[in-house]
C-alpha cells in the first residue's frame, strides 16, 4: 500500500516526458509506473494535462535572517518559494547580522530558522579576509559550501577577498570536495568614468563593465587549476566569460556556472532610467549579450539558472528618488522562478523538459543532493510541482508572498502557473494556499 498516488499524462523524468504514475511511501518516490497497480494507493490524484516535475532547487537566495528581517526572512522567503514550486533553497551567507563566517553565528542562523521553514532549507558559509580558521569549523557544523566576493558586496561586514585570501581557504575547501561560489567582478582592475545623471540606466550599466567579470572569472579559472577546488561562478551576466568557461570545462576542471532568470529575460535596451526595482550586480545587459547566455544554457555551457532573490524595503531601493546609484542592487523573485524562465524558454521554442534540467536536476548538483532531490526517479524524495505551461498570468504584488512586493515582474504577463507543490508527499501549497506550513528540513552536508 502506498501513501499517495500522482497521475498524469506529462510526468517529467530524466529519461523524458511520460504519462504514467507517481507512487510515493513515507515521503519517498517508490516508483514510477505506467499504469496504477490495482487498489495500492490510500490517495490517488489525477493531474491530467499539467506538468509533473520534480520540485524546484534554488541554491542562491537572499533570506537576511536574523538581524535584516525587515529586508525579507526565513518565513516569507520560504512561503513565496513553496508558492513557485520552489521545495529545497540555499541561503546566502552575507546579508543576515551576524554574517555567517564564523561557526558561532551560524548556529544563530540555524536558530532563527525555528518554526519558518516552509520548505527544505540548506546554508552556504562566508569567506571573507582573515576567516580562514573558520571554514574548517563551518563545515564541521554543516555548510553545503562557501561563497566570496572579489568586489564589495553592499554589506561592510562581508569585504570582498584578494586572491590572498583564496589561497588561504581554496586547499581546506578543496580537501571537503565543497564548493566554492564567487561574485566575479574584479572593480580595481578597470577605473570607469561615472556620467552625473544618477537615474540614468545606461549610466549604471557603463560603470560595471563585462571586462570587470570577465578578469574575476579568468582568475577564478586560474585558482581552479590550482588547488582543484570546485568553483561555481555565479549571475554570470557578461556573455565575453562564455568561451573561457567552455574551455576551463574542456580541460577538466571542476569549474561550474549559473545564470538568472532576469539576465534572460530582460535587456538593458528596454530598461527605463530611475527604475531601481531592476538595478542588481552584475547589471542586466544588452539584447545580444543576453541571447548568448540563452545560447550557452542550452548548449550546457552553463549549468543552470537560479534567482539570486536579493530583497530590500523601499527606502533602499530608492524607489522614489530612482536613484541607481545609491539603491540597493538586488532583484525580487523567489515565486517567479518558472514562470519567467519558461516564458523566456517558450518563444525560443525550447521544450518543458529543460525547466527540470535547468531549475531542478543540474541545481541539485552544486550542494550535493543529486542523490535524493531534482528528479522524478525511484528513491528520490517525493518534493513535487504540478505546473500548467499554457496558462498565464499578470503579476501582481497582492500574488507575492515575499516580504516587500518591489520587484521588475510586476505587471509582465508571464507563462507556467504553479498549481500545487509537494514536500516529502505532503501538500504545502495548492492554488494560492498553504495547506500545510512548517515542514521545511534543514538540509546540512
Amino acid at each position: 500500500m502506498f501513501d499517495l498516488a500522482i497521475s498524469g499524462k506529462f510526468i517529467c523524468t530524466p529519461e523524458g516526458m511520460r504519462a504514467g504514475v507517481v507512487l510515493i511511501r513515507n515521503g519517498i518516490i517508490a516508483d514510477v509506473v505506467a499504469a496504477l497497480p490495482r487498489e495500492a494507493s490510500r490517495t490517488v490524484i489525477d493531474i491530467g494535462e499539467k506538468v509533473l516535475m520534480a520540485g524546484i532547487i534554488d541554491p542562491h537566495v537572499h533570506l537576511n535572517e536574523p538581524g535584516r528581517t525587515n529586508w525579507e526572512g526565513f518565513d516569507t522567503g520560504t512561503r513565496s518559494a513553496a508558492a513557485g514550486g520552489i521545495t529545497t533553497l540555499v541561503d546566502m551567507p552575507l546579508n543576515a547580522s551576524p554574517v555567517t563566517t564564523t561557526a558561532i553565528a551560524f548556529e544563530q542562523k540555524l536558530a532563527a530558522t525555528k518554526g519558518q521553514l516552509h520548505v527544505n532549507c540548506g546554508f552556504w558559509g562566508g569567506v571573507v579576509p582573515g576567516n580562514s580558521a573558520e571554514i574548517e569549523k563551518l563545515i564541521n557544523k554543516g555548510v553545503l559550501g562557501f561563497k566570496a566576493f572579489l568586489t564589495h558586496s553592499g554589506i561592510d561586514e562581508f569585504p570582498n577577498v584578494t586572491e590572498a585570501d583564496l589561497q588561504l581557504v581554496m586547499p581546506v575547501i578543496a580537501r571537503y570536495n565543497l564548493p566554492l561560489l564567487v561574485h566575479c567582478e574584479m572593480s580595481t582592475q578597470l577605473q570607469v568614468q561615472a556620467g552625473n545623471d544618477d537615474r540614468s540606466y545606461q549610466q549604471y550599466l557603463s560603470s560595471r563593465p563585462k571586462a570587470w567579470e570577465d578578469e574575476a572569472i579568468a582568475l577564478m579559472i586560474r585558482l581552479c587549476e590550482q588547488y582543484h577546488c570546485r568553483v561555481h561562478i555565479v549571475h554570470l551576466s557578461s556573455a565575453d566569460s562564455i568561451e573561457q568557461i567552455k574551455q576551463a570545462r574542456q580541460k577538466g576542471l571542476p569549474l561550474t556556472a549559473e545564470t538568472a532568470q532576469h539576465y534572460l529575460f530582460f535587456n538593458a535596451e528596454a530598461i527605463p532610467d530611475g527604475q531601481t526595482a531592476f538595478k542588481c550586480a552584475p547589471p542586466i545587459r544588452e539584447k545580444e549579450n543576453n541571447e548568448r547566455l540563452w545560447q550557452a544554457l542550452q548548449e550546457g555551457i552553463i549549468d543552470f539558472v537560479a534567482t539570486d532573490h536579493s530583497p530590500a524595503p523601499p527606502e533602499m531601493k530608492e524607489i522614489a528618488s530612482g536613484n541607481l546609484r545609491k539603491a540597493w542592487g538586488g532583484i525580487a523573485s523567489l515565486q517567479l522562478a518558472l514562470p519567467v524562465l519558461w516564458t523566456g524558454a517558450r518563444k525560443r521554442n525550447i521544450p518543458v523538459t529543460c525547466m527540470a534540467k535547468w531549475l531542478c536536476e543540474k541545481p541539485a548538483l552544486l550542494p550535493g543532493l543529486h542523490e535524493t532531490k531534482g528528479k522524478i526517479a525511484k528513491g528520490y524524495d517525493a518534493d513535487l510541482l504540478v505546473w500548467d505551461p499554457d496558462r498565464s498570468f499578470t503579476v501582481t504584488a497582492e500574488q507575492l508572498h515575499h516580504k516587500h512586493k518591489i520587484t521588475p515582474y510586476l505587471n509582465q504577463q508571464l507563462y507556467g502557473v504553479v498549481e500545487q507543490s509537494w514536500l516529502n508527499g505532503e501538500l504545502i501549497f495548492e492554488q494560492g494556499q498553504f495547506p500545510a506550513l512548517n515542514k521545511g528540513k534543514l538540509i546540512m552536508n
